[in-house]
């Protein structure tokens, strides 16, 4: 019998008509969207059914939108297939802000608990850094020890008369040679200009509204600790394979901890694979909007079989292979 993680995907994955067709379909879906919905006072669902992309981009919409969509599916996939993520999955996880959306899954936050907390973690790392002055790059073909070699080059500001640094850190991990930096532009822009001459097959600059996962974010990171001091996580029913330490987490105090660091610290994806790999898990089901997480673990752990569910069609596809 395959040995069963749940995987939910990270920013990035959003797209105008996410979750519409399942909404259509489904009960189950509608239930988890007027939730969200109503908890927001907000018609989230609108927007990620209609658009304007312009607004569904923004990281406080897209954040809460995504764990809406996940959970959609993971409650049609339950009450459609008459189990529990319990007896189906051994672990989950999730990519940055769908860490969230895992727990939620397991059941250490409830949903109107997540929509609030992800709508205030969209909102503090926006404003931690005045538009214009972050960015992030993605390296291609690169490896750890050339991505931090690219880093500490690229740190220093030209001809500064302080020999001042600006940040710029190792932001994701996401396997096979993709590894994403992030910090002060003109940091990140000289580490994009550096990286043809370490060797890196292609590096450029993401379309994305902040510098996430670096030392920047220390304000949101601050947030997000009071937050969850009022709002904290429970024990999961399943273990999540935490992004902070590539390992799992059970106890509540700890996974705290992590969604603290996991603001300021670098996305280990690559190590969260393949310690899910380690447990026996060889089949990965991706649940929410886009393919992502599938294309990293089959770069990762090609042997692994994965699968993803956001449609109806997808999710009838997936009730099969469960």
């Amino acid at each position: 019998m395959p040995v069963h993680a749940f995987i939910f995907p990270g920013q990035g994955s959003q797209a105008v008509g996410m979750g519409r067709d399942l909404a259509a379909a489904f009960s189950a879906a509608r239930e988890v969207f007027e939730e969200v919905d109503d908890t927001l006072n907000q018609k989230l669902s609108k927007l990620m059914f209609e658009g304007p992309g312009e607004e569904l981009v923004l990281t406080e919409n897209t954040q809460p939108a995504l764990m809406a969509h996940s959970l959609a599916v993971l409650r049609v996939l339950e009450r459609e297939g008459g189990f529990t993520l319990r007896q189906k999955a051994v672990v989950v996880a999730g990519h940055s802000l769908g860490e969230y959306s895992a727990l939620a899954a397991g059941g250490s936050f409830s949903i109107p608990d997540a929509a609030h907390l992800l709508k205030l973690r969209g909102q503090t790392m926006q404003r931690a850094v005045p538009a214009g002055e972050g960015a992030m790059a993605a390296l291609l073909g690169a490896e750890m020890a050339q991505a931090e070699e690219i880093c500490a080059e690229a740190a220093p500001v030209p001809d500064s008369p302080t020999n001042a640094s600006e940040v710029i850190e190792l932001a994701n991990d996401n396997g096979a040679g993709q590894i994403v930096v992030s910090g002060h532009r003109g940091a990140v822009e000289r580490a994009v200009a550096i990286a043809p001459s370490k060797g890196v097959r292609r590096a450029m600059l993401l379309p994305v509204s902040a510098p996430f996962h670096c030392a920047l974010m220390a304000p949101a990171a601050d947030a997000m600790a009071e937050a969850l001091e009022n709002t904290p996580p429970r024990s999961p029913i399943v273990p999540l394979i935490a992004n902070v330490s590539a390992a799992k987490a059970t106890d509540p105090a700890e996974i705290r901890e992590l969604l603290v660091k996991q603001v300021t610290a670098m996305v280990r994806w690559r190590e969260c694979v393949n310690a899910m790999v380690e447990l026996g898990v060889d089949s990965f089901i991706e649940l929410g909007a886009g393919k992502v997480l599938c294309g990293l673990i089959r770069r990762i752990a090609p042997d692994a079989a994965t699968a993803s569910a956001a449609t109806p069609t997808e999710v009838e596809a997936v009730l099969k292979r469960l």
